[in-house]
């Protein structure tokens, strides 16, 4: 996985290659998970294949290829948690700077071609959600937004050409 992830750490903007920055809930969250896929799910896993054998041919047993299916998706998953986790870097709350907008920062902007005003919240982008009104840091928004201050204009290149925002209003990184 070679991701590029930009951390804003003493006023800086760093790029940089598998890296995975996230808050340390979102790393123990990620922890969680594999320890549940590790200790819960494979074994129930384990149980549904073994079930599924029991009951004869192979071939054209539906509830056996379900069940290896699953096994093989509960792999990758903690193949890819493994992998966040491998690249993991918590960001320190009291690192950031909170002057400007930046990582963790709840935005309120205008775009302004439509005037329609839109209220995100910049987080990594393992923890980017557009239905939870979070976007990454690492998108060309949230690039563009970063280190700015209300009252700025921003402009973002789109497949359908350039969209201006004007920052309305921010408030300080609470990552917790």
């Amino acid at each position: 996985m070679n991701r590029y992830n930009y951390s804003t750490v003493r006023g800086k903007v760093t790029k940089m290659a598998t890296t995975n920055v996230m808050t340390a809930e979102n790393l123990q969250k990620l922890q969680d998970e594999l320890k549940e896929i590790r200790t819960v799910k494979m074994k129930e896993n384990s149980e549904k294949i073994k079930e599924a054998r029991g009951q004869g041919d192979l071939s054209e047993n539906a509830e056996y290829d379900a069940a290896k299916d699953e096994q093989a998706e509960l792999a990758a998953r903690m193949a890819e948690i493994e992998e966040i986790i491998k690249h993991a870097e918590v960001v320190n709350i009291d690192e950031i700077d909170t002057s400007s907008i930046n990582l963790g920062s709840t935005v309120k902007v205008l775009d302004v071609e439509f005037d329609e005003e839109i209220t995100y919240k910049l987080v990594p982008s393992i923890e980017a959600d557009s239905e939870k009104g979070t976007i990454s840091i690492e998108s060309p928004l949230g690039q563009a937004l970063m280190k700015h201050k209300t009252g700025d204009t921003v402009t973002v290149e789109a497949p359908v050409g350039e969209i201006e925002y004007k920052i309305l209003d921010f408030t300080a990184p609470n990552l917790g």
